[in-house]
């Protein structure tokens, strides 16, 4: 791939995990297409994301599509000690290190092993970190020696693009539940207006009369008011229905 293919490419891959505004998105495979683009781009043998519970404890990971056994098995022991782990701690990143060396056999004695045995040579980890929320980390194998310090940065940045990505999704969609609420409420107080208006008529009282009626009806009949103006709106409820409640 030449520079320029690759720069487009990479260009490409930051607008797709950013546009996240759509009814169809999924969390999951967005991740899985992060891990996937870790792969291409950085010459990774493998790529998955260590996700956050609710509790600060590492949760769900999702993987690259390339190797996913190895990297299932791989991540499962990094949650317990491993870059992903301080990662997911310190919400910063963790620099390559050879897993041939003393250091990482020293500090994550298991997974080095378990990493040997498939024959990554290297490892590193960036969080999915936005304005002090971590969501994740993600975490990249690769068969050749520690690459150079661009690689990081542009797991990173991949890593941030797609975070911010999530962010926005999860903003989107907790504002068209509320806007679904507040629709919901606007329609329920409109019908209730034009019910005590059609009470307040035909009764010749006032309209505070008619709410009280339709109130107290619903009350002693355990439903929701909106439920109750609905039905005189339809006319599905009687006066007389509703006036034996204020006898």
């Amino acid at each position: 791939m030449s520079l320029e293919s690759r720069e487009l490419r990479l260009a490409s891959a930051l607008l797709e995990f950013t546009d996240t505004l759509i009814g169809e998105f999924e969390p999951a495979r967005q991740l899985s297409l992060l891990a996937d683009r870790c792969v291409e781009f950085l010459g990774a043998q493998g790529a998955g994301v260590t996700l956050l519970e609710a509790s600060g404890q590492p949760g769900p990971v999702v993987h690259s599509a390339q190797q996913k056994d190895v990297v299932r098995e791989l991540m499962e022991w990094e949650q317990a000690a491993g870059p992903v782990r301080e990662s997911l701690e310190s919400g910063k990143p963790v620099q390559a290190i050879s897993l041939t060396s003393r250091e990482a056999a020293e500090r994550w004695p298991a997974f080095t092993a378990a990493a040997r045995r498939f024959g990554i040579a290297s490892t590193y980890a960036v969080p999915l970190r936005r304005r002090g929320t971590t969501l994740g980390a993600l975490s990249i194998y690769t068969p050749q020696p520690p690459p150079h310090n661009g690689a990081l940065a542009i797991a990173q940045t991949l890593a941030d693009a797609t975070t911010v990505g999530l962010l926005n999704h999860r903003a989107y969609a907790q504002y068209r539940e509320l806007s679904g609420q507040l629709q919901q409420a606007l329609a329920s107080r409109v019908r209730i207006e034009q019910a005590k208006g059609m009470l307040a008529e035909r009764w010749e009282t006032s309209p505070d009369g008619a709410f009280g009626t339709l109130r107290q009806y619903a009350r002693r009949n355990r439903l929701p008011l909106d439920q109750v103006a609905r039905a005189v709106v339809s006319r599905d409820l009687t006066d007389a229905q509703l006036r034996r409640d204020d006898a």
